[in-house]
């Protein structure tokens, strides 16, 4: 038998009343980005990977996700305070694991760096800088890259440590690598987004290789992504597991050239529709049903 995850937000734990999580054989703390909560304007136009989760046993998320968050927000106390309060403050559970989806609003962020930025804090190169490119990577600032790791081990560092100062030192965390996109001008809606195709055409990098541009910037988070997750089980072992989820093994649809609604399996730019959506959840359902 399957059952679809209830949803709940921190607020409903509040009151005089509140959501009996006690009921639950699994209770999940979900913390990310859009891919967690709000990928389009008006929501229906798309879902995301929390709402199209069916697992083999009856479980609740107490989902603290919002849209554009980067990873350093996530976890800081002013400005996510219910999600650091139930992991590790004075009203934290002892979750059966611990959801995040982050890591690609900080390369978007990363990449939105201008030309007159300094080449150590932008991801792209100049035409000057690059010369004659040979492939993808010939677009990309190997500096920037470095900037851009030892910030997002600094920001995952964080984010374990939350989770290894309280009650869920053993709990699992589980992340996700995002999925292959292409960069296109497709909004989300009221002047969000796109997000990768203005930064490309700003560096001048030709359309003929902003798929290939597109997939090396994922593939290279979710390595990186792997990387950090393999260095700090390694340098704490007596710590709860870390998994990445690989979105990019879902098999999303790529979106067609140019377009600019919903194609393939992607409602804008970078977020999938409900069908992409269920693609990915499949995914995590594998990982989550896998967990004692």
């Amino acid at each position: 038998m399957s059952h679809p995850v209830k949803l709940i937000s921190p607020y409903d734990l509040m009151g005089d009343t509140p959501f009996p999580l006690d009921l639950y054989g699994q209770r999940f703390l979900a913390q990310g980005d859009s891919w967690f909560s709000i990928g389009a304007i008006p929501p229906y136009l798309t879902t995301n990977v929390l709402a199209e989760l069916v697992l083999e046993r009856g479980a609740v998320a107490v989902n603290c996700a919002a849209p554009g968050a980067v990873l350093r927000r996530m976890t800081d106390a002013v400005r996510a305070p219910q999600f650091v309060n139930l992991l590790c403050g004075n009203v934290a559970w002892t979750w059966s694991a611990i959801l995040v989806s982050g890591g690609g609003n900080d390369l978007i962020e990363a990449i939105g760096a201008p030309p007159t930025a300094p080449r150590h804090q932008r991801l792209l190169l100049t035409p000057a800088e690059r010369g004659v490119a040979s492939d993808a990577a010939s677009y990309l600032s190997d500096d920037g890259w470095q900037t851009f790791t030892t910030y997002l081990r600094a920001v995952f560092a964080g984010l374990l440590d939350l989770r290894d100062s309280g009650v869920n030192k053993q709990t699992p965390l589980l992340m996700h690598n995002y999925a292959l996109l292409r960069p296109r001008p497709a909004s989300a809606g009221l002047n969000f987004g796109p997000w990768l195709q203005p930064a490309l055409q700003t560096f001048g990098v030709p359309d003929t290789v902003w798929l290939d541009v597109g997939e090396l910037l994922m593939t290279k988070l979710g390595d990186l992504l792997l990387a950090l997750a393999g260095d700090r089980a390694a340098s704490h072992p007596d710590a709860g597991p870390i998994q990445i989820v690989d979105s990019q093994a879902a098999g999303l649809v790529l979106a067609d050239a140019g377009s600019s609604g919903a194609s393939g399996d992607w409602a804008n730019e970078i977020h999938p529709t409900r069908g992409g959506y269920d693609k990915v959840a499949a995914k995590w359902a594998e990982a989550l049903d896998a967990l004692p």
